[in-house]
């Protein structure tokens, strides 16, 4: 099953079923009122399991995917978690004697969510901004210090991630949690549908041009060891986005690009770049020698 999260016209919010027909809806509010979206409010109610509803959305109202303009997935996580150096082609082509396992996880701002069809904006004109195209995930019920065989339990689905980077010497969390650097979607497959995460392949191109080309299997922290150590450091909550990290391929994005990131059985997300209203950096980052800065563009 696919979920998604929607906007209609009339400034409501909605959850549903994409089908060949159009969305199938779950859940709609009329207003934009204060509390959880109705993609969080179906992962509470099924206990992340989704796939429980199925066969409910045969009888529910049908939107025109038209009609609506997609949201993120989950359009209101309490956190985004995330994982630095995951790949050891990327951790190769950073010049890093570290990956994963000695850096742990960081936090990506909430806030810097775009979804599919959305605009990353560059927000400095003197300086670099890299596409890391990553699959995620979203918790589908309450995990604390939860043990690898039980991880992918508490998974309600996946989606297209990207995760993008200002390259230089400031803190991970701020050079890759400006507003719009989060972009994610289309939409929520559920784990029935994704099947064997080590069948996936993932891909990323830039204005048509194959960056990123790797394989979920050649992940150094798999899924469900990188979903376990997170849940000991943080109890993650019903909706909250994991991010696996991005294999090697990152490359420089200006204004005018496209990033498509395409994912095995999962989905297709695209964005597009914009610098209109870059200033300059406020902070000297990049002149601080840095190994992630010196990667070469592609």
């Amino acid at each position: 099953m696919k979920f998604v999260s929607f906007d209609t016209r009339a400034g409501g919010r909605g959850a549903g079923v994409l089908t060949d027909e159009g969305i199938r809806v779950l859940l709609l509010d009329e207003g934009r009122q204060p509390g959880l979206s109705p993609m969080r409010r179906l992962l509470l109610e099924t206990g992340g399991r989704l796939t429980e509803l199925r066969g409910k959305e045969d009888t529910s109202p049908l939107l025109p995917v038209t009609e609506v303009r997609l949201d993120a997935p989950v359009p209101d996580p309490a956190k985004i978690v995330a994982a630095p150096v995951n790949y050891r082609d990327h951790q190769a082509e950073m010049r890093q004697d570290t990956h994963v396992d000695t850096l742990g996880v960081f936090l990506k701002a909430p806030s810097s969510l775009v979804p599919h069809g959305g605009v990353v904006r560059l927000p400095y004109h003197d300086r670099r901004f890299d596409q890391e195209g990553e699959l995620a995930l979203v918790v589908g019920r309450e995990m604390s210090d939860v043990p690898a065989e039980e991880a992918l339990d508490h998974v309600a689905g996946y989606t297209c991630l990207l995760d993008m980077t200002m390259r230089g010497g400031e803190d991970r969390s701020i050079r890759k949690s400006f507003d719009t650097f989060t972009p994610m979607g289309p939409h929520l497959v559920t784990p029935d549908e994704a099947g064997p995460l080590e069948a996936l392949g993932l891909r990323c191109s830039v204005d048509g041009t194959l960056r990123q080309d790797a394989r979920v299997a050649d992940l150094i922290w798999d899924v469900p060891r990188l979903l376990s150590y997170a849940s000991s450091a943080m109890r993650l909550l019903p909706g909250d986005v994991v991010s696996t990290g991005t294999p090697a391929g990152v490359g420089e994005v200006r204004d005018g690009h496209r990033i498509v990131v395409e994912i095995d059985r999962v989905g297709r997300l695209e964005v597009s770049v914009n610098a209109a209203g870059a200033v300059t950096s406020p902070t000297r980052g990049h002149k601080v020698p840095h190994a992630v800065a010196a990667a070469p563009a592609r």
